[in-house]
């Protein structure tokens, strides 16, 4: 059946994440991948005379978090650099890909993320009355990114 509009945009449930340089595949499979965005800092100037509005300038790039997700592993090479970082105060940053896949599992868009460096861990509430995976969430702080 041909599709009546030409284009059917993309699913966002179907990506991966990697961590450039801890090549372990069950790193790359995640539940929810959200921050990727940028804005920019402004700063105001005001012209003698017009009362009307102020003159707002870009100034710096700000880019938010990122925030992963993803059922808890308890082998990881991922995990074993956040832990290094935040029980042993070695910061290492990494780069790390976000590639949306299409249906053949090729890369439509990926967004390089540089000089990452994990900035909070937590995990779920556990509580025998649920029954529910264990889900961690890392939160990372970064320099900017490129998309590809």
């Amino acid at each position: 059946m041909a599709n009546a509009g030409g284009y059917y945009p993309p699913v966002g449930f179907h990506f991966k994440v990697e961590f450039v340089g801890l090549g372990n595949d069950n790193d790359t499979r995640f539940q929810s991948v959200s921050g990727l965005g940028v804005e920019f800092d402004t700063e105001s100037f005001k012209e003698g005379g017009e009362n009307r509005y102020e003159h707002k300038l870009p100034t710096r790039s700000k880019y938010p978090d990122l925030s992963l997700k993803r059922g808890m592993l308890v082998d990881s090479k991922v995990w074993e650099w956040i832990r290094d970082a935040l029980q042993g105060r070695d910061i290492k940053p990494l780069d790390v890909n976000v590639s949306l896949l299409n249906e053949k599992h090729e890369p439509l868009r990926t967004w390089s993320v540089f000089r990452a460096w994990p900035r909070k861990w937590q995990v779920s509430d556990l509580n025998a009355q649920d029954n529910s995976i264990v889900v961690e969430t890392l939160e990372l702080s970064y320099a900017y990114y490129t998309i590809q």
